[in-house]
This record gives structure tokens, C-alpha cells and sequence, in this order.
């Protein structure tokens, strides 16, 4: 299944990630993504109603807009309280590697590597930031 988590997995995940930590940037070199959309009104086992790959040049330009999101060192505290999606981007390389990012489309923004999934990946996470306007853009579903 190219979209696997329930949106309670996700916001686990993304409650769980240690602000401040992690490196600067992903070496992940994707070749493909997958966008998982889930509902602003998704809750509990639900999984993403929406899907859609993209290949090649437009797997790398997403995750140059993913890596280009200077890290935040705290968690961010004072966020709007209206509704958007929430993104999860799987990124996948050569060797079928999966590398997932969260990233909420409201509130807060926070945009965080969730998981890296694969035989000989090592490394640490990309540490947790905002989504910038450029990435929710680009992240409509076509």
C-alpha cells in the first residue's frame, strides 16, 4: 500500500519528533514520491483519501523544497487554529529506500522526517521545521 499509516500514526509521529535535533539537510537522493492527503477532518484509523506519485525531476524538485525548510530549534507554541490537510511525503531512491516526511497544511506547519525505511540507511533524521507557502503550493494535488 503506497499510503500505509492511519492519520493517527502520522500525528504520533510528528508529536513524538525532538525539535532542535537532527541534521541540517536529508542526503536522500529520491527518484520517486508518493503525496498521502488526509482529511482536516481525519481522525483515528483513517487513512489518506487522496494519493498521487510523481517521478523523476518533479520527485527531486518537491524534496529540494522539502530540505531547502531552514530547521527550527523550538517547537512551535502560537499556531492558527484553522483546518487544512495533512501531507505525508514518501520518498523513495534507487535502492527502495522510503524516507517520509509529515507535513501539515495549517496550524502550526510543522514539517517532519517521520521514518527512513531500507537496508544499509543509516543517518539521522532531517530535523523538524516549518512548511513553507512554496511547498503547500506545490504539494496541490494534480
Amino acid at each position: 500500500m503506497d499510503c500505509p499509516d492511519t492519520i493517527a500514526s502520522v500525528k504520533t509521529a510528528v508529536e513524538k519528533s525532538v525539535w532542535g535535533k537532527g541534521s541540517a539537510k536529508s542526503a536522500f537522493h529520491p527518484v520517486s514520491v508518493t503525496i498521502c492527503q488526509y482529511d482536516p477532518t481525519a481522525t483515528g484509523q483513517a487513512y489518506a483519501s487522496v494519493q498521487t506519485k510523481r517521478m523523476a525531476t518533479k520527485a527531486t524538485d518537491l524534496f529540494a523544497l522539502v530540505n531547502s525548510a531552514k530547521p527550527v530549534a523550538d517547537k512551535p507554541n502560537i499556531c492558527t487554529k484553522e483546518l487544512g490537510p495533512t501531507y505525508v511525503l514518501r520518498f523513495t531512491d534507487n535502492d527502495r529506500g522510503v524516507l517520509s516526511y509529515a507535513a501539515e497544511a495549517f496550524g502550526c506547519r510543522r514539517l517532519v522526517a517521520t521514518s527512513l525505511e531500507g537496508q544499509g540507511k543509516p543517518g539521522e533524521l532531517a530535523s523538524p521545521r516549518q512548511v513553507s507557502p512554496e511547498l503547500i503550493k506545490s504539494l496541490g494535488l494534480r
